[in-house]
């Protein structure tokens, strides 16, 4: 196997995590979480964000590095609309996702009101954005890979 093959597979693969992940978020714990009072939903929110972060910040990163060396070994311009569709994923979270989510680690379990759920239902809707930008991604790399 070659490195460029190499490292396409491993854009590929790690772009579909993220999007596995994203979408497990999404359509599995969004919708258990929900089903919470809303001082538990924030409790709840709050210790899934924390380490879905990081991982998906991960995630991103190392699917856009080797999208990235594909690209450069093979000059498919594919690759780097994969990894464009990847690292979107940053400037998403930081400037729209972001406000949301200062808003929710600013509030107290005790504060947490219908307000609060209001803005975990938000974060939802404005996370499904994640999940779509990690499924195209998936996507361009496969075409890549064709």
């Amino acid at each position: 196997m070659t490195f460029a093959a190499w490292s396409g597979e491993l854009a590929l693969v790690t772009a579909a995590m993220f999007a596995g992940v994203a979408f497990y978020i999404n359509f599995a714990e969004q919708h258990a979480r929900l089903q919470l009072d809303v001082r538990a939903l924030l409790l709840q929110w709050k210790r899934s964000y924390a380490r879905g972060f990081i991982m998906q910040a991960s995630l991103a990163i190392i699917s856009g590095a080797f999208g990235i060396l594909a690209f450069i070994m093979t000059y498919d311009w594919r690759w780097l609309v994969g990894t464009a569709l990847i690292l979107a994923n940053w400037p998403f979270t930081l400037f729209i996702l972001m406000p949301t989510n200062k808003l929710l680690q600013a509030t107290s379990p005790e504060a947490a009101d219908e307000v609060t759920r209001g803005l975990i239902e938000q974060w939802g809707r404005l996370h499904a954005v994640r999940t779509a930008l990690g499924a195209l991604a998936t996507a361009s790399f496969l075409w890549a890979m064709t």
